[in-house]
């Protein structure tokens, strides 16, 4: 018998857990001031689009709002349709984040304002 076929000695398989992680005890008003800041983000700048972030294992779902800035804001949402459902009412486009990524200047404006923290802390 070859080195790497030994036969191991039975063991029982565990049952199945569950896949999903436990529901989450956000608030009911929790969640409403997010759905508020996001919908004030969407209104105070220009060129908002949505990307809907997907339910991991350790974060519920959450949707980032990005301007056409580049600057952007993250909050957690009840569900994906959730998300669909407020982008539609601000009348902003809404991506899946998993399929389409996110845009480059969401990168861009993160970069600098790592670079003005930076400088600010510096002193110069």
């Amino acid at each position: 018998m070859p080195m790497f076929h030994r036969r191991r000695p039975s063991m029982p398989i565990p049952a199945p857990g569950p896949i999903a992680p436990p529901p989450s005890r956000r608030s009911t008003e929790e969640l409403a001031a997010a759905e508020a800041h996001l919908s004030d983000f969407a209104r105070s700048r220009v060129g908002v689009e949505a990307y809907i972030e997907p339910r991991s294992a350790v974060t519920d779902t959450t949707v980032v709002f990005i301007a056409a800035s580049g600057e952007w804001t993250r909050r957690r949402v009840r569900s994906p349709q959730q998300a669909h459902a407020l982008a539609r009412a601000l009348g902003i486009p809404a991506y899946e984040a998993d399929v389409v990524g996110y845009p480059q200047r969401m990168r861009d404006w993160t970069r600098k304002r790592a670079e003005e923290d930076k400088r600010r802390l510096d002193g110069v």
